[in-house]
């Protein structure tokens, strides 16, 4: 059975907050490209800054964060507030490269509200195996 829907103009101006449709899950929308010899993510940052944007590689995981914050202020012609929204918030991603890849060998570039970063494929270097001498 279907039921009516309970939103009205009220609920609709609450529901279309910035607060409400700016989550996470619409931050760091990410296209991933494979190349020949590299790897392209190309990262959607819309309305952060380029200072606010951390690139860190820790045991073979590339970690994308980033921090936004804004606010719209409107007031009437008296000076007083008639709508007074903030946000704030961070976020982060993570993705494997692999424990070959440094952080020289990654390039980054942002531009428009856009992270590229080409990570180049490296072949895993092979873990130190003991070489034991047969004791005859």
């Amino acid at each position: 059975m279907l039921m009516p829907s309970i939103r009205n103009s009220v609920f609709d101006d609450f529901f279309g907050t910035p607060f409400l449709t700016r989550t996470e899950s619409n931050m760091m929308k990410t296209d991933i490209k494979e190349l020949e010899n590299s790897c392209e993510l190309t990262i959607d940052l819309p309305g952060v800054k380029k200072e606010d944007i951390r690139a860190e590689l820790n045991d073979g995981y590339l970690t994308i964060s980033a921090e936004s914050s804004s606010s719209n202020e409107e007031k009437d012609e008296n000076g007083r507030y008639i709508c007074r929204e903030r946000y704030s918030g961070s976020f982060s991603r993570s993705f494997y490269v692999g424990d070959a890849v440094t952080e020289q060998d990654i390039t980054a570039k942002f531009e428009n509200g856009t992270l590229k970063l080409v990570v180049p494929k490296k072949e895993a270097i092979p873990e130190k195996q003991n070489k034991y001498i047969a004791i005859g």
